[in-house]
């Protein structure tokens, strides 16, 4: 049985405290994950496609949001979106301070490739931030709403509502990134969602099963 709570002390169930806790780190490594380009390798119709490695994280932040709305509700889903910029915003500052005013050690060479992979501009991180705010709101609205809401057709909604927050979210970063510089906008979009949403179709249905069903067994056990 659970104890009760001291009088003061906020409770909150396990598998929200666990998918909190894992959320924040997603947030952080999806920003260092994109910087690697990954090949998604020939499809047919298609043909080849290649993303950003940081989408393997974020799909596994939209399937999180979507599982604690499937289990606590809307408005904490966004709570959870909005606590999310915390560890965005500290990691942007600390990676900043570090590139630009930490001295490497001497005999470390490494400062120019660590830069160069890490250190965005001051446009690309308000683009991110904006991506995230916007599409993973709009995740965890459509999500809720669609079909009914809560209970019926989880693997449809959260399907559905991944592929539409996927195009909302390349479509803000690209054009609020690169928007006046002459690069092809629709063409890197294009194939940014295209590749996306060919893994939303793969990884995000059997996910939200699965961390819905994990969420359930955590608070089914909790000592």
């Amino acid at each position: 049985m659970d104890k009760p709570s001291p009088a003061g002390v906020v409770s909150i169930p396990k598998s929200l405290f666990v998918f909190s806790l894992l959320y924040g780190g997603l947030c952080v490594l999806a920003g260092v994950l994109g910087t690697k380009i990954a090949s998604l390798g020939h499809w047919p119709v298609l043909g080849d496609l290649a993303v950003e490695s940081g989408i393997f994280a974020f799909l596994l932040l939209v399937v999180m949001s979507s599982a604690v709305s499937e289990l606590f509700g809307q408005a904490t889903a966004n709570r959870m979106v909005r606590y999310g910029f915390i560890p965005l915003i500290v990691s942007m500052i600390l990676l900043t301070i570090v590139i630009r005013l930490v001295p490497p050690a001497p005999f470390w060479n490494d400062q120019d490739a660590f830069a160069r992979l890490l250190g965005q501009g001051a446009r690309m991180q308000f683009a991110g931030l904006i991506s995230y705010g916007t599409s993973q709101t709009l995740n965890v609205y459509l999500f809720s709403r669609l079909m009914g809401g809560q209970g019926k057709q989880l693997m449809v909604r959260a399907w559905i509502a991944s592929l539409l927050s996927q195009v909302v979210d390349t479509i803000l970063f690209i054009t609020i990134s690169f928007y006046g510089q002459d690069m092809p906008l629709m063409q890197i979009m294009e194939g940014q969602i295209i590749s996306k949403l060919v893994l939303s179709t793969i990884m995000v249905p059997p996910l939200i099963v699965v961390f819905v069903r994990l969420g359930r067994w955590l608070d089914g056990h909790t000592a």
